[in-house]
């Protein structure tokens, strides 16, 4: 494939530029693969926790019939688990598969949206090419203290509207807003919140002229004091999500900030000067786009009526930021570094692509680097959640360690998930859906506190949660497993039967 050698600025608008250039789809397929092979695929880890399960809802109305709140609540807020149930209807795809599928498009539509980005800010190959290898490259590193990655190792709403962000930034550069509205619109049946953030950058783009402060954006916010104050049940559950708190960031996180708008800023000079006008108008107004969003996080965060607001994560619009970053440094990379010189982009890429591979391998240490369908596993948590999916009622109920998905191994795989069976709130993800609705936050507070102290607990104790809750079903250690009938065990892990309350008056 032809890689066009004309630097940036020996290519002014209206000459080869866009219309003579044709998405190298060959080769962001090869780069998609490759992405997924250095970043790994974990489909059931971390967030999937709570959309997965709305899937499978759909695919199979008889699961979970306890505690649906948790997951259904985001369920019913997107048109996310809709689209994945038909798409493996329609294919007649397992779920695993339609995940996988959906995960390797979603990545592919990204990179290419990159490579477009980079044409028109760049309008040369080479450099759109740059940007979105270093995308690819760096598709799972932290988004400064915002607790995202560019792109998840599995599949979720963000994966739809990260993808689609970028096109939206691209078509309002080209000045073709009814494209860029279409995709805004795709993006809010995936993902609401994100829609906004996209819709608000480019309107900071239309009107980057006529705006002279980011409080403008923070304002939006005032009405906020019309609400009325939160419980303390929700206060301590989005209390535990302290990256909700710009205030709580440690200072390297700050950097993440600063660092990526100091660099947009010589961006734009440099681009100025070049007369790379798409270039220039993406690196202010996304210098005036992150300020406003910097503006809104310490106004959420410093009143304390506005706490109810900190589920929105303004910061979170750094997201858009990043990526733009390095499409933008790729191409400057692409363009004036690496130029036609194949070991020139080996030696930048190939140890970009090593250390990724390896901060992911200590993300995930027990447990394969690709969880593709089928694929057998070593995982004692993973196994013992697929005996419960196969061997439990689809009616059982589970009680497990509220901080399971924190133990040494257990590597952040979703109960729900992967056993596909109902189960007390937990303390790690659960409180993630009480930020966002605040009506689970009393259930949610009531299900932890019943398990505290879980370590310690034996058999009378779990007798009490049946009473208190109906739990029928646990997943515990060795030292609790006294006097419990357990049918199933590994080297670390049992799944135990909570006897009916009749059957303990009849002993």
């Amino acid at each position: 494939m032809r890689v066009d050698s004309r630097p940036a600025a020996a290519i002014q608008p209206g000459t080869v530029g866009l219309k003579a250039a044709r998405p190298p789809a060959a080769f962001i397929l090869l780069a998609t693969l490759c992405s997924v092979l250095v970043h790994g695929y974990h489909p059931f880890v971390e967030d999937a926790e709570i959309y997965v399960p709305g899937i499978k809802k759909l695919l199979h109305p008889a699961l979970y019939p306890h505690n649906q709140g948790f997951f259904a609540s985001h369920a019913g807020m997107t048109l996310y688990p809709n689209l994945v149930a038909w798409s493996s209807r329609l294919a007649h795809l397992s779920l695993e598969w339609t995940l996988l599928a959906w995960h390797f498009i979603c990545i592919f539509v990204l990179l290419l949206g990159c490579w477009k980005l980079g044409m028109v800010c760049f309008r040369s190959e080479r450099a759109a090419w740059a940007g979105s290898l270093l995308v690819a490259g760096l598709l799972t590193i932290p988004v400064a203290g915002t607790a995202l990655y560019i792109m998840d190792q599995y599949l979720n709403p963000r994966s739809f509207s990260t993808a689609t962000a970028v096109w939206i930034a691209a078509s309002a550069l080209e000045r073709k807003y009814a494209r860029a509205t279409i995709w805004i619109g795709l993006t809010a049946l995936v993902h609401p919140l994100m829609a906004v953030f996209s819709l608000g950058f480019i309107l900071f783009l239309i009107a980057r002229d006529k705006i002279q402060s980011p409080q403008i954006f923070a304002g939006l916010l005032l009405p906020a004091a019309l609400f009325p104050p939160v419980t303390s049940a929700y206060k301590r559950a989005i209390e535990a999500h302290s990256y909700f708190f710009i205030l709580r960031w440690e200072w390297f996180e700050w950097l993440g900030i600063f660092g990526p708008m100091l660099l947009f800023w010589w961006f734009g000079s440099w681009a100025k000067r070049r007369q790379l006008t798409a270039l220039h108008r993406l690196c202010l107004t996304t210098i005036v786009f992150c300020s406003a969003c910097l503006v809104a996080a310490l106004v959420i965060t410093v009143p304390p009526q506005f706490v109810r607001f900190a589920e929105l994560q303004p910061m979170r619009g750094l997201l858009m930021a990043y990526i733009f970053l390095f499409v933008v440094g790729g191409g400057l990379l692409g363009e004036y570094v690496l130029k036609a010189q194949v070991w020139r982009w080996l030696a930048v890429f190939l140890p970009i692509a090593l250390g990724m591979f390896y901060a992911q391998r200590q993300l995930f240490p027990a447990t394969q680097h690709l969880e593709f369908p089928g694929r057998s596993t070593a995982n004692s948590w993973i196994e013992t959640l697929l005996w419960i999916r196969s061997n439990t009622p689809p009616d059982a109920y589970f009680a497990l360690d509220p901080e399971h998905m924190r133990a040494p191994g257990e590597d952040q795989h979703g109960f729900r998930a992967i056993a596909e069976r109902s189960m007390l709130a937990d303390a790690v993800k659960d409180s993630g859906a009480v930020t966002m609705f605040p009506a689970l936050a009393q259930t949610w507070q009531e299900q932890v506190d019943a398990q505290r102290g879980w370590e310690d607990f034996r058999r009378k104790d779990f007798e009490n949660l049946r009473d208190r809750f109906g739990v029928t079903w646990l997943v515990i250690e060795k030292a609790q497993t006294a006097a419990m009938d357990c049918p199933y065990h590994n080297s670390e892990i049992f799944v135990c039967r909570i006897p009916a309350e009749n059957s303990l008056k009849g002993q």
